[in-house]
């Protein structure tokens, strides 16, 4: 169970690290200025933002894993994690309606980020 935990915060810092490529992947120094200085802005904002939170979660993963596994706050943060990442994977439905091999990896590995983080909470002895 410890080991998923683990795995799961490698999970989130290679997302991290992914999202820290998007200004030159999609090329956001020529793309963003044509939504407008407020919407450009908030793109930047949202990404920075969610580089923190990957990062972050992944510190949790790989310093707290005892307690994520034993607490009743570690379950929900645990689940919490999970829900993000299944929330993800549905909105990959609803705003990638296009038929591309890229969005059918990306949603694997979303239901696969859903999966890793609620498997301590079915693996484990305790629950909420």
């Amino acid at each position: 169970m410890l080991t998923t935990i683990i795995i799961a915060g490698i999970f989130n810092l290679t997302f991290a690290i992914f999202h820290l490529f998007f200004w030159k992947l999609f090329g956001w120094n020529k793309q963003l200025p044509k939504l407008g200085f407020v919407n450009s802005g908030i793109m930047q904002i949202l990404n920075i933002q969610l580089i923190f939170y990957f990062i972050f979660s992944a510190i949790v993963c790989f310093i707290c894993y005892e307690e994520l596994s034993d607490t009743r706050l570690g379950h929900l943060f645990l689940l919490g994690n999970s829900i993000f990442w299944l929330l993800r994977t549905i909105q990959q439905f609803i705003f990638f309606k296009k038929n591309h091999y890229a969005i059918h990896i990306l949603t694997v590995l979303f239901i696969c980020g859903s999966i890793l983080f609620a498997l301590p909470l079915f693996l484990g002895n305790q629950c909420f």
